[in-house]
Parts: C-alpha cells; sequence; structure tokens
C-alpha cells in the first residue's frame, strides 16, 4: 500500500520502565475521512483509563496505532515494548485446552528467548491462570467454557510476557451480571501494576474500572477528566459529544 507524504511524519517509539504512554499530534485519515484530530494524550504508569465515545469516534483506530498495525498519517506515539491485547471478539481455539492453550500462544506470540522461556514454564502458565481465575477450568476444552471463563483465557493469553501496557477492547461485552462483576474485578485488579486502556461506550464501566476518563468524538479528544472528579458522567458525555463543552 502506498503511503502518503504525511505516513512519513509519523513515529513510534518504545521506551522502558518506569514510563507512560504519550501521544502526540496524531492525525489518521481514510481518503477524505479523517478519523482522528490532532490527538494529545499521556496515560502515567498504573493508570487505567476508560476511552469512551459513540461509536465511530476513533476509538478503534487510536488503539490500532498504538498497537502498531496502523501507521498515522503524523505526529508520535511513544508506548512500552510488551503490550497485550484483548479484542473484542476475542478469537480462541476451541479445540484447545485452557493450560494448552497458553503455552501454545506463549510459544506462538512472544519474542525473545529468555521471555519465551520462562512464559513457557508451566509453573509461570499456572501462576496466570490462578491470577485470572481460570484454575478450576484449565483442564477443560476452551468450547466448554461459559462467556466470562472465555474472556478470562482472552485476558490471561494478553498478559503472557507481563506486558507494560493492557488495551481491552469492549471486554465486557455479552457476559452475564455475575461475570460482569468478576471481570471488572479483575480488570481493575491488573491496573494496579500496568497502565490499562479500556475501550467502550458502556459508562458503567468507566465508573467502576477507570481512574480516569477520555471522551473522544469525531476523532477529537472533547474531554479528559479524573473518574473522582466527574459528578454526572452521563451529563459530561452529553455535553462533550454536543459540542457544549
Amino acid at each position: 500500500m502506498r503511503m502518503s507524504k504525511k505516513s512519513s511524519k509519523f513515529a513510534r517509539k518504545f521506551v522502558q520502565r518506569p514510563m507512560s504512554v504519550k501521544i502526540e499530534h496524531i492525525n489518521k485519515s481514510f481518503g477524505k475521512q479523517q478519523v482522528l484530530r490532532d490527538v494529545n494524550l499521556e496515560i502515567p504508569e498504573g493508570q487505567v483509563l476508560g476511552l469512551l465515545g459513540p461509536n465511530g469516534a476513533g476509538k478503534s483506530t487510536l488503539m490500532k496505532i498504538l498497537l502498531g498495525l496502523w501507521k498515522a498519517d503524523g505526529g508520535t506515539v511513544q508506548v512500552p515494548q510488551r503490550i497485550g491485547y484483548l479484542p473484542e471478539n476475542n478469537p480462541l481455539y476451541d479445540e484447545m485446552y485452557v493450560s494448552e492453550y497458553l503455552q501454545f500462544m506463549a510459544g506462538l506470540t512472544l519474542n525473545g528467548a529468555a521471555t519465551k522461556r520462562e512464559a513457557l514454564n508451566g509453573e509461570a502458565i499456572n501462576s496466570l491462570i490462578d491470577r485470572v481465575g481460570l484454575t478450576p477450568e484449565k483442564h477443560k476444552h476452551i468450547r466448554e467454557l461459559s462467556k466470562g471463563y472465555r474472556q478470562r483465557v482472552g485476558l490471561a493469553q494478553a498478559l503472557l510476557g507481563d506486558p507494560q501496557l493492557l488495551i481491552l477492547d469492549e471486554p465486557t461485552t455479552g457476559l452475564d451480571p455475575n461475570q460482569l462483576v468478576e471481570i471488572r474485578s479483575l480488570i481493575r485488579s491488573l491496573g494496579q501494576d500496568r497502565t490499562v486502556i479500556l475501550s467502550t461506550h458502556i459508562m458503567q464501566e468507566v465508573r467502576e474500572m477507570c481512574d480516569r476518563v477520555v471522551i473522544l468524538d469525531h476523532g477529537e479528544i472533547k474531554a479528559d477528566k479524573m473518574i473522582n472528579n466527574i459528578k454526572d458522567l452521563e451529563q459530561l458525555f452529553i455535553d462533550s459529544t454536543h459540542g457544549r463543552i
């Protein structure tokens, strides 16, 4: 694919701990449609940030740029080298056992011999399974698991290699009320020792899991606030997406 002249001005940098995610002057267009407009954002280590916005706001595009799947048309992105990702549709190999699948994915996706050897260690896999609450299910085929446990498998896969940044795209879609409570608690705990970006269109998710919210609309950041400083998130969302801020 031929890149535009603006693409050559985009830079994606890797940094080591302690660090923050830093996004400066990011723009992205598809043809004549501009999806991101001069996005600037910094996220400190250990913060759970909720990326909130209506459909088409640019949330998925921004995440794909952070992941290195797409290039922006200009600007700079600073991210850690180790990034974990849970996509919205969470593809899994249903015929594999939970522990077998995680060992397979560790060997397939991780770079660096030392990291791979550590991740393939049976004790390390078991520790990860225990952390996401999968121990009772680890000897089952993935096809036998409920939606909630399948999400836990996806989270465990995203945590392979101990990522410094965890990006979650609609991680609670389709869960029942009990599963919602458990997954929200798990995600909140994961944010204690890493940066988490949580993309969602559900405001309750942001209130219950996040330290901070960024509201995107038409590719622009319309609001950026700490959750503790927001009296009415619903009203903030309405005002932000209707040009009242």
